[in-house]
């Protein structure tokens, strides 16, 4: 009897662990697409289709390798929808000796595989996800006993167990991080590359056609889907960001500028999160520009830390957390989801800006998300599970084992300090630094008091006196607590009434309003699946 290999649709690469050993002459891959990985939340509609598509174009590739491969779409008769009901049915079909799939990468997932060898009677082999880095148990053995883990430390440890950018034990260029020379303001007039998108071919088109049909009333714009689908789509995606962008992308890496989504940022997260490229050929190839000269160290380094560092970080902690890290709420933060976070409807220019982008594109970069979006969301005090399930919807790069510890630890410091050693809380004056957001708004960054002042000053501060027993003691917010302490009663009593008048309008329910004022924005519950429409025009 021959070997029943099931790949998910975010493993797809080549040399996937369960199909290095495949024999074309006796073995079957099994890929299904079920309804309830598309609705557990309601996916972006471009996150659906470049997962099916995806799909469908590995399935056909492994069909020109020879490979016999058993394909469930979505819409066939029969279709179940759930992982194991079709791996039940294919079992019956196809009478295996026994099933070998790669671990998961949701803990949800996983929990589901832990129980087919029981409920089948056949061996289940779970093989590790060798497209990481840091397999699971290094990660364990490297947190073990430390009651912070520091992505800064983890990823030295990657650096040497690697060798990238290593020259014996110590860091090529002497140090370990350049961060401090990325977050340079993108000049005005600047000129950015042209970026390499991927027009729909017939298979995605298909695709883009059923998903408006099968989920209508899910998050997102169709019209610009462009994300690679296909392995050789994902490698000309890293090549022409290696060529084009990466020389620059170490300086201008933090800046945000309207009108501008994309700027010098990578736009492989989603192939890479689905498995079209691999961690090693990616951070492998990055170094390569460095050692050849054609991009500089300050960009190489940061590039490779986005991967090697975060990206691993990340995947070991949430394993080694999971399922209770979701749970934890430090700052006991309650406030509902506002609704402009779904419809963009809002005068704060650099949010109505992220929200369209992340609607038209199902992107927005990294300080768009942490600094814009995140940042809001955490000195507003929304319910971190509400803000989490959000990031989930709407990214085509999200997958809970990414997006769970980023937005639960680092942006909203929900789990108390694991992840990060202080709250990425900022005023308006950084989002003015980074971006041209500002000169569009409504409101005004330079004033910090009143209607007319930017919300993300008097909600900072008031975040800070709000969160004072908490973060006062905390040795990495000692400027800003000086900064408080010398503050008048009166001051302070400002910020708060500014801040309750604005929140409190944040929660009012008629969406005609405008945020500070009565009949504010809307406010809307990420779990009521009516209210995931956005605007009549989407």
């Amino acid at each position: 009897m021959g070997i029943l290999r099931f790949v998910l649709g975010d493993q797809l690469h080549p040399r996937l662990a369960s199909l290095t050993d495949l024999d074309p002459a006796a073995d079957t891959v099994l890929m299904v697409e079920v309804a309830e990985e598309a609705t557990y939340v309601r996916h972006h509609k471009q996150k659906l289709v470049l997962v099916f598509s995806a799909m469908r174009h590995f399935a056909a590739d492994l069909r020109a390798r020879g490979v016999a491969v058993d394909y469930v779409a979505l819409e066939d008769p029969g279709n179940t929808g759930s992982f194991t009901t079709e791996l039940e049915r294919a079992v019956a079909r196809r009478r295996p000796g026994r099933i070998v799939v790669t671990e998961a990468g949701e803990w949800r997932v996983e929990a589901m595989m832990r129980d087919w060898e029981q409920r089948f009677g056949i061996p289940v082999e779970i093989r590790d996800d060798t497209r990481f880095l840091c397999p699971r148990p290094v990660f364990a053995r490297w947190a073990e006993g430390r009651e912070a883990l520091r992505m800064e430390t983890f990823y030295r440890a990657m650096r040497r167990r690697t060798g990238f950018l290593m020259e014996g034990r110590e860091p090529v260029g002497g140090r370990w991080n350049f961060d401090h020379d990325n977050r340079r303001r993108l000049p005005a007039g600047h000129a950015v590359p042209d970026r390499l998108r991927f027009p729909p071919d017939a298979v995605t088109q298909g695709v883009m056609d059923l998903v408006a049909r099968r989920f209508p009333d899910h998050f997102g714009d169709l019209d610009a889907f462009a994300w690679p689908v296909s392995r050789a789509d994902a490698l000309a995606a890293l090549s022409h960001f290696l060529d084009a962008c990466l020389p620059e992308f170490g300086d201008y890496q933090d800046a945000m500028r309207a009108g501008t989504p994309f700027l010098y940022h990578g736009l492989i997260a989603p192939a890479l999160n689905l498995g079209l490229l691999d961690a090693e050929e990616v951070c492998r190839a990055a170094e390569d520009r460095w050692r050849e000269g054609s991009a500089p160290l300050n960009a190489v380094e940061g590039f490779i830390r986005q991967i090697l560092g975060w990206r691993e970080y990340v995947r070991g902690l949430y394993w080694a957390r999971m399922p209770d890290y979701s749970e934890t709420n430090a700052l006991d933060a309650t406030r509902p989801l506002p609704w402009f976070y779904w419809s963009g409807e809002t005068r704060m220019a650099c949010l109505a800006e992220c929200v369209r982008d992340t609607k038209t594109y199902a992107h927005a970069h990294h300080i768009q998300r942490l600094m814009v979006l995140g940042n809001f969301a955490l000195i507003a005090g929304l319910a971190p599970a509400e803000v989490e399930e959000w990031f989930l919807v709407v990214y085509a790069d999200a997958y809970e084992w990414v997006e769970l510890p980023n937005v639960h630890g680092m942006a909203l410091w929900a789990d108390g300090g694991l992840l990060g050693s202080k709250p990425y809380a900022a005023s308006g004056a950084y989002i003015d630094r980074m971006s041209d957001y500002c000169g569009t708004c409504a409101y005004d960054v330079r004033k910090k008091a009143g209607p007319k002042a930017c919300p993300f000053n008097y909600l900072y501060w008031n975040f800070l006196i709000a969160n004072e027993d908490r973060l006062a003691g905390n040795p990495r917010m000692a400027m800003p607590y000086r900064t408080l302490a010398r503050m008048s009663a009166a001051r302070r009593d400002e910020i708060a009434a500014d801040a309750a008048r604005f929140l409190d309008a944040l929660s009012a329910s008629d969406p005609s309003g405008s945020e500070g004022h009565p009949g504010g924005e809307r406010a809307v519950d990420a779990r009521t699946p009516d209210l995931f429409l956005v605007d009549p025009a989407g």
